[in-house]
């Protein structure tokens, strides 16, 4: 259902470039919003989860590096029948976790120093 709902979202978010486009541009500048927004939407998509860790400029980390967080991480990814994903380390003191990633073979779990 995920997957779906991300569709929709890539697919309303290049029809609205490409309506954009159209309105001020013409035809032609419909065929070059719709080229922009699938070049951007599929590169957003391809590599979402290396952008969310340079924006918060998450290292990702070893179980050498950080072994009680990484058994937890994977404790929770066996429970739950998921291959074990990319851990990362935000450099912030707010207390907060999240997950990212298109898929479970692309995913990262990343939590702050703060949370630590």
């Amino acid at each position: 259902m995920n997957s779906f709902k991300t569709f929709i979202l890539i697919a309303a978010m290049t029809g609205l470039l490409v309506a954009l486009g159209n309105y001020f541009y013409g035809q032609s500048g419909a065929i070059i919003a719709l080229g922009v927004g699938l070049l951007l939407n599929g590169f957003s998509y391809f590599f979402s989860d290396r952008i969310v860790l340079m924006t918060y400029r998450a290292r990702v980390v070893t179980q050498q590096d950080a072994p009680q967080l990484y058994a937890i991480v994977e404790n929770l990814a066996q429970r739950a029948g998921l291959p074990m994903p990319r851990v990362a380390i935000v450099p912030e003191q707010t207390p907060n976790a999240f997950a990212t990633g298109r898929n479970p073979d692309h995913a990262v779990v990343a939590v702050t120093e703060g949370i630590l």
